[in-house]
């Protein structure tokens, strides 16, 4: 969002006093929500019957049908409450053991919307043929595992399911009797009738006896578990907008629980915790339930457990002995409670208000496992182009093809590494995106040429809506074309955005994709395309919740249709992630496609950022959670927008109710080094500015900062082999790049609500990054009994089994970076204006050697841009240091071929049979070297370093306190000088005593 500059609302900004919060009542609370205050009341009455309460829907044994070639069962389901109305219930178990649970309206006056599942999933799951249900008398059930381990139980009455593992529960639907499915129902006339006249010698009826009459009528039967009255069923209203709701209540809702787990993440985006804070109980930490619901919240609270962009419902339950998931594929607004009935377990209860019961079991048990089985549902984090992980630098707005030109030379001039410039709304006439305000972007092209010279990308923003006048092609063509998105009366809906009067694509069209993708050609065809890009533009889609500023909480109707005549409210939080772009060329080559909303599978089309934070200390820590919350749901590709100070943007719906105080503010510079250096660890670095601020790219700062940032980029350069060797695992395993504690060591019960550090990837980096005011030092929590070096002084610091906190400097020019022991770090240390720059230049590996003198580490290559890895153009290396046989007093430190061993591995999606460790990409890279090794923690200085079989080696020995030490102390530093050992190629160096 950005400040709104038509003249036809100027007098309203001007009118509104200024302040600098959360409008609040833009959005609704669980109290505002006809569905979930009618959800809540029945978790309400279930509670207060205690013992008495059971579920009304229950199994009927006779119409049970077992699949005869796979584990599927299917079984009618009826409600007590409603005897006439049909259920469908179907379970699945896939060949990984998923369990998947479905459950619809079957025959009922309309269809339930039942296609979230079709677009967070990457294919359909196979089932399994050799697992077998058997139904008995109370029950169906299925065994399954290795060693039989898990345990699927369908009771019949009342309908209860349950995964166990080795007897014991894992996760239980309702348990707790809130499984309401609302059906589908004919609006009963309650226009009050005219009471005829008495007749003559009729005894009249007064007002009293009336009302005893009144309350002596029978009591609605089903009020004991729906409540007594139609609580909003055809009509809500919110502010001054209504929703027709002309499908009446549909709304479904379904306690699952975890009993023999305490701590549960994910259901992300919110700013909270990753260990989620109870909504619901005895003295719950937040009051109303866990919201997901796209939404474009303008300066959202630090702590909250309000919707914001994103919705991915998703969500892990975890113990020291075990981990399951659970993934809801509804695509409507959900709300969430969470509770504790003990400290050992967890209570959930789920309120959607539309959708059918799609629902997978992720049995685990641990949390690689979890990663595992939900990416082989909804796929891995795509593995991104190498320049994309790079420092990219935007503002609202640059102002001209010339300002552009300048912030690259002022880059270059101070040594300031940077990949890509971006540019905001005005660079398009009148918001007309593709189309070039040509008074200041006159040479469009030429400008992209300039930057791309240089090995840089640009990055240009295409909001989804678009302004509705004839003169502008992509619109004209769209409404053509019956693309856009329609109002409730079926006409083509009018909302208000950047670009005024706007309309919306509808993607869940599949006509809409195809046209869409044709848009970005950059050859001129026969009908109109972006002629005036390159294919070093790539893309950024913002507002894409959709934000409508005029519209029911900032966004669109709910009764709006949709293709295929569904209501936006069943697609709403699905809608964000339709919006990519990966056809552009005869050669494809990796897109960049960064969203602000996102839904589950969105993972597989580009990166996301945590949206319009303000800048505040609270808003940076905070920060780091949501996007570890964010990787923990699937999406690494994921980083906070930083130097957003006071309020990044505004929109109209603000400044009718809004305030705008500080909107201009500035950062100190304090706070500016600390967000480099939070968004330096992050996966996804951008640094971004709001047009009225004082122009802040890092070379204009005053020295110390300038120098500070200056090496914050420059750590971040040096350290990208290590973001795209996590992100090559996190596209295989879908284990996140940025990994909490209990995804580290999960039997740590010590780390399970730690979320300010985390690990990158595999790398055996440890960063905790300063978020406070002031500090000069700094906790951090080991894990483990290991030692754990400081990656810049070599500082050796000791572990505990369970687990320990240890002090470390963190004045503003230190970043808290540890290196745990058992570690190589690959990186490239020197100075570049661009990773494009980097391509063929040597490598330095830090072995940061464990407790038992062994390191091992992983550096994955290919040539960044292309899809040519997976055809096996790649080179993925192992590097091992460990100690020779007994009888000789070495270290070995060797590199051997992991595409070799293990090309199954290598690539996402992609079985490689065999892997030529000669390929062409391998070939290009042949006399790429390591330049130095730095081995940290030796027990002592060594009596020669050589190539195994060859010549010895030049070398530096620092003393110090050793790996296997209990104290700690600057640890000995064994410096090799450029051994001139081949990147590419399998080699030894042996270090002797």
């Amino acid at each position: 969002m950005r400040t709104l500059n038509y003249l036809g609302v100027l007098s309203l900004l001007l009118a509104v006093p200024t302040t600098n919060s959360l409008k609040a009542h833009d959005f609704k609370t669980c109290s505002q929500s006809g569905f979930c205050r009618r959800g809540r009341a029945l978790s309400t009455r279930a509670k207060e019957a205690g013992s008495k309460w059971t579920s009304p829907y229950s199994i009927d044994p006779s119409s049970i049908t077992v699949a005869s070639d796979q584990a599927t069962f299917t079984a009618g389901v009826k409600s007590s409450l409603y005897p006439e109305i049909n259920f469908g219930l179907e379970l699945r178990v896939h060949e990984d053991g998923i369990v998947r649970i479905r459950m619809d309206e079957v025959g009922g006056l309309r269809k339930r919307y039942d296609e979230a599942a079709s677009w967070a999933l990457i294919s359909e799951p196979i089932i399994s043929k050799e697992i077998k249900w058997k139904a008995g008398r109370k029950d169906i059930r299925a065994v399954y595992g290795n060693k039989k381990e898990n345990e699927v139980v369908v009771t019949f009455e009342p309908l209860r399911v349950a995964l166990l593992r080795n007897g014991k529960e894992q996760v239980v639907l309702n348990g707790q009797g809130l499984l309401h499915m609302e059906h589908f129902r004919n609006k009963v006339d309650s226009t009050p009738t005219e009471e005829p006249s008495p007749q003559e010698g009729e005894e009249v009826v007064t007002d009293e006896a009336q009302a005893v009459l009144k309350t002596e009528q029978p009591v609605n039967p089903r009020s004991w578990f729906e409540g007594g009255k139609e609580d909003d069923y055809w009509q809500e209203t919110f502010s001054s907008w209504t929703d027709s709701k002309p499908k009446g209540p549909e709304s479904l809702s379904i306690d699952i629980n975890f009993p023999s787990h305490g701590t549960i993440y994910g259901i992300p985006q919110h700013a909270t915790r990753l260990a989620l804070p109870t909504t619901s109980g005895e003295s719950p930490f937040f009051s109303d339930p866990y919201r997901l619901y796209n939404a474009d919240v303008f300066e959202y609270l630090a702590s909250s457990p309000m919707s914001i962009y994103g919705s991915i419902p998703v969500l892990h339950a975890h113990s020291a002995d075990s981990t399951v998931g659970i993934f809801h594929a509804i695509g409507s607004e959900t709300w969430i409670d969470v509770a504790h009935a003990s400290d050992k377990s967890t209570e959930t209860h789920w309120i959607s208000e539309s959708g059918i019961l799609d629902l997978f079991l992720m049995p685990g048990p641990t949390p690689e496992d979890i990663f595992k089985q939900y990416s082989r549902l909804t796929g891995t984090s795509v593995l991104p182009a190498h320049w994309s992980l790079g420092y990219h630098q935007c503002r609202w707005n640059y102002v001209s093809s010339n300002d552009v030109r300048t912030v690259q030379k002022r880059f270059d001039e101070e040594d300031m590494p940077v990949d890509v410039f971006w540019l905001d709304i005005e660079y398009a006439e009148d918001h007309k995106y593709f189309i070039w305000d040509k008074k200041n972007f006159p040479d469009p092209v030429e400008m992209v040429n300039d930057v791309a010279a240089l090995g840089r990308k640009m990055v240009v923003i295409v909001d989804p809506h678009l302004k509705r006048v004839s003169e502008y092609p992509v619109y004209k063509k769209a409404s053509e074309l019956g693309f856009l998105v329609k109002n409730k009366d079926s006409n083509e809906y009018e909302g208000w955005c950047w670009s005024g009067s706007s309309a919306w694509m509808d993607f869940f069209n599949p006509g809409a994709w195809t046209w869409w993708k044709t848009l970005f050609k950059t050859e001129k065809g026969s009908e109109w395309s972006w002629t005036e890009s390159t294919e070093a533009v790539h893309i950024w889609n913002d507002m894409n919740e959709p934000s409508v500023f005029n519209g029911p909480e900032i966004t669109m109707p709910k009764d709006n249709i949709h293709y295929g005549g569904w209501e936006h409210r069943d697609i709403h939080n699905i809608n964000g992630m339709l919006y990519a772009v990966r056809e552009r060329s005869v050669t494809p080559t990796r897109p960049f496609v960064l969203t602000r909303a996102f839904y589950a599978g969105s993972q597989r089309f580009g990166a996301m950022w945590t949206g319009d934070n303000l800048g505040t200390w609270e808003h940076m820590a905070v920060g780091v959670k949501i996007v570890l919350s964010v990787n923990i749901g699937g999406f690494s590709f994921a980083g906070c927008k930083f130097l957003t100070i006071a309020v990044q943007i505004i929109c109209l719906s603000r400044i009718f109710s809004a305030d705008v105080g500080g909107f201009f503010g500035n950062p100190e510079p304090e706070m500016l080094v600390r967000w480099y250096q939070v968004g330096a660890f992050a996966p996804f670095f951008r640094a971004h500015a709001h047009l009225d601020t004082k122009r802040r790219e890092p070379f204009l700062l005053d020295q110390p900062y300038k120098g500070i940032v200056k090496d914050i980029l420059r750590l971040r350069y040096t350290l990208l082999p290590v973001w795209y060797t996590a992100f090559r695992e996190t596209s295989v395993t879908g284990l996140p790049v940025l990994r909490p504690h209990y995804v580290a060591f999960p039997k740590d019960k010590g780390g399970f609500e730690v979320d300010d550090q985390y690990f990158i990837g595999s790398s055996g980096l440890l960063v905790k990054p300063v978020t406070e005011k002031g500090a000069t030092e700094t906790t951090v929590y080991l894990p483990e009994d290991q030692v754990y070096y400081d990656y810049f002084t070599h500082h050796a610091y000791r572990g505990a089994a369970k687990g320990k906190q240890v002090t470390v400097p963190a004045a503003l020019h230190q970043i808290p970076l540890l290196v745990r022991g058992g570690s190589i770090v690959s990186t490239r240390e020197r100075p570049r204006r661009s990773s494009t720059s980097m391509n063929r230049d040597p490598f330095t590996l830090r072995v940061a050697l464990s407790k038992t003198g062994a390191a091992r580490g992983e550096l994955y290559l290919d040539d960044g841009v292309t899809y040519a890895h997976q055809e096996g153009n790649f080179v993925w290396r192992e590097f091992v240091a460990e100690k020779a046989p007994k009888k000789s007093r070495a270290i070995r430190l060797t590199s051997k071929d992991l595409g070799a061993t293990r090309p199954n591995d290598a690539v996402d999606g992609v079985v490689l049979r065999t892997f030529n460790p000669t390929n062409e990409y391998a070939k290009s890279i042949a006399d790429v070297r390591v330049e130095k090794v730095v081995v940290v923690g030796l027990n002592e200085k060594p009596k020669r370093v050589k190539i195994e079989n060859g010549a010895e080696l030049v070398w530096d020995y620092t003393p110090g306190v050793t790996a296997a030490d209990k104290k700690e102390g600057v640890a000995s530093v064994l410096s090799i000088k450029d051994p001139r050992v081949l990147i590419t190629q399998d080699w030894a160096i042996v270090i002797e005593w």
